[in-house]
């Protein structure tokens, strides 16, 4: 497990279930909201103090992902991204990283083959049976509660950049 998480460069995450804890809200003028993890966004933002690179690969499409997405600067983000591994394959290219660099992170069956595909294929705990069974590492954290941060600082200590700055 060390090896893969050393040759780790980019963080690929879904968005519903992993970002944030799966639910979708809706004002009363019909505006999508989404609540997440200050946690994560802390973890993105010391993944990227190290040169690191991160996207997002989402089946539907949301402003509110737009905004998070803006504001954490990810480096991609593909939304509307079904079947999600046609937009994996795209973002290897786009980025010039290899299977072997790439942590992706999901929650469900949409997950699975780039689970398989990432040199590190991430489940969340709250994640779906079958996207467990195909992932290399279940977090201890929920989606949209701490899970990416957790991720992050497994990945960095073992590349012993989590206390560089």
């Amino acid at each position: 497990m060390i090896d893969r998480l050393k040759k780790i460069d980019i963080l690929v995450m879904d968005v519903d279930g992993v970002m944030t804890d799966g639910k979708i809200v809706f004002d009363s003028n019909g505006n999508e909201l989404k609540f997440f993890c200050v946690k994560d966004g802390f973890g993105i933002s010391r993944w990227h103090k190290t040169g690191k690179k991160t996207a997002i690969i989402t089946a539907r499409f949301s402003k509110p992902v737009e905004v998070r997405a803006k504001g954490l600067k990810i480096h991609a983000v593909y939304q509307d991204a079904y079947p999600k591994v046609d937009f994996y394959e795209k973002m290897l290219a786009d980025l010039g990283v290899t299977d072997e660099q790439v942590c992706f992170m999901g929650d469900d069956i949409a997950d699975i083959e780039a689970i398989k595909r990432a040199g590190l294929g991430v489940a969340v705990a709250n994640a779906a049976s079958e996207t467990k069974d195909a992932a290399d590492y279940i977090t201890e954290n929920s989606g949209g509660s701490g899970a990416v941060r957790e991720v992050i600082e497994l990945i960095l200590k073992a590349q012993e950049l989590w206390g560089a700055e």
